[in-house]
């Protein structure tokens, strides 16, 4: 196969909405293909290597949140020589679950489409993340990475879960339905979300089995996904998910960007201001801010904290 990464280039930038879609169609159709997927829906791929990362992503958040803005898995094609199959939704959010899609996938299965490749990925966050966990049995003994997805939104199983009312209209129930069930056939399926989010917690509690790894982000929020990208471990997370070597123990390492994530650190600021019992906590928080940035907001409580009297220990030299 040529090396499709050395001439791989795309110009996405500041473009209005709609010359930015003919822009990423004319690009994969250049490197690959692309094809509307029903009303909703298009499925852009780029043919690079025997390694395919298959994203599912809306246009919105490609458009504010990704690199160049382009599709989260064109930034691998360039940088690892991958493949890239990205289900892109018009509208945010989105689950994927329009009649066309399982049409697609069918297809994709009776081709024998998945079986070209090597090494597969399943990535997606949140509504994305449930189709990423949804679609993967159409690709047995794929990889993969979902942040904070749903594993169902049918109110005969989900029905505390009252963010998305609109989308209890959709069938959750028939095919490609619960995500838990279709990721039984995944080699590795890896959870991330951030436990105290109640939902997400009690959407992750369902994913179960042998294949299954959970790893906490705590106090990164609802947009957990966006935190991590900002943070700048994505990269490093799908390219060990690919390699199936993420573990509880390579995300502890990758987790430390935390320290200096400005948006965690706050949260924790607001956790723990008002309670005596974290009063130390709060110091400690509030002087490593302080030693590592100029924080007003943590410099002024440090100060109010110690005229109340709370000592803390020397720093280590």
């Amino acid at each position: 196969m040529k090396d499709i990464a050395a001439v791989f280039a795309y110009d996405l930038g500041d473009l209005d909405r709609s010359v930015w879609m003919e822009r990423v169609e004319q690009t994969a159709e250049e490197f690959g293909h692309a094809e509307p997927v029903g009303p909703d829906h298009m499925a852009l791929f780029i043919d690079a290597g025997r390694t395919l990362l298959v994203g599912f992503e809306t246009i919105a958040s490609v458009r504010k949140h990704n690199d160049d803005d382009a599709p989260l898995g064109w930034g691998f094609v360039q940088s690892h020589g991958w493949s890239s199959l990205t289900l892109m939704a018009n509208t945010q959010p989105d689950w994927f679950r329009h009649p066309a899609m399982f049409g697609y996938f069918d297809r994709m299965i009776d081709d024998g489409f998945f079986d070209d490749f090597d090494q597969v990925l399943f990535y997606g966050a949140g509504a994305a993340g449930y189709a990423a966990a949804a679609y993967s049995v159409a690709a047995p003994d794929a990889q993969v990475l979902v942040i904070q997805p749903q594993a169902t939104l049918d109110p005969g199983l989900a029905r505390w879960d009252r963010r998305h009312l609109n989308a209890r209209s959709m069938d959750f129930t028939t095919r490609f339905g619960y995500a838990p069930m279709m990721v039984e056939t995944a080699d590795k399926v890896t959870i991330v979300h951030d436990p105290s989010v109640v939902e997400d917690a009690m959407h992750a509690s369902l994913f179960k089995g042998g294949n299954i790894t959970h790893l906490d982000c705590p106090y990164l929020g609802p947009n957990a996904h966006h935190a991590l990208v900002a943070m700048d471990v994505m990269p490093d997370m799908i390219e060990q998910a690919m390699d199936a070597t993420l573990t509880p123990a390579s995300f502890a390492t990758l987790w430390r960007a935390r320290q200096t994530y400005l948006p965690y650190l706050r949260t924790l600021f607001h956790r723990l201001d008002g309670q005596d019992h974290h009063e130390r906590l709060l110091a400690r928080l509030c002087r490593y801010v302080g030693a590592n940035s100029k924080r007003p907001m943590f410099t002024n409580m440090l100060e109010q904290l110690e005229a109340k009297g709370v000592i803390l220990e020397p720093l280590q030299r």
